[in-house]
């Protein structure tokens, strides 16, 4: 099953029941076709960017589920012939991944192997300066 979300335009006109009618339609075809509900917005009027079949405002719903990939065409068509839905998108959606967990970085002293290896170079000279000495002497 694949995470989806439909939003959906209806026709201004509309009264407050028969609003709710046509979200229980919709959720109830979602249902038949074996999907399961998820978060679903209440409707809002909004005044629309351009006008949609002569409308420039329309009720603003929207609703996540989830269901085959292969039933969503049915419920396309069935969508599509509703007479008060003015425009409809599905969108797939994708379950966040979970993030990987920070790990606490261990206090150490920065400084300290920096320091490490300055003696040992510091040791690796002092060798080769000895060494040096030593030749020129003899």
């Amino acid at each position: 099953m694949k995470l989806y979300e439909l939003t959906y335009l209806i026709k201004p006109e509309i009264d407050e029941k028969d609003l709710e009618v046509l979200s229980e339609k919709i959720k109830s075809l979602i249902i038949e076709k074996g999907g399961i509900l998820g978060k679903e917005t209440a409707a809002v009027k909004k005044k629309l960017g351009s006008q949609i079949k002569k409308k420039s405002v329309a009720y603003f719903k929207n609703l996540d589920f989830q269901l085959e990939p292969g039933k969503i065409k049915e419920i396309k068509k069935e969508i599509e012939s509703e007479k008060n839905i003015l425009r409809f998108i599905f969108l797939n959606k994708v379950l966040p991944k979970a993030r990987p967990s920070i790990k606490a970085i261990p206090k150490t002293d920065l400084q300290h192997p920096l320091a490490q290896k300055e003696e040992k170079a510091k040791k690796v000279e002092l060798k080769e300066i000895e060494k040096k000495l030593e030749e020129i002497l003899e």
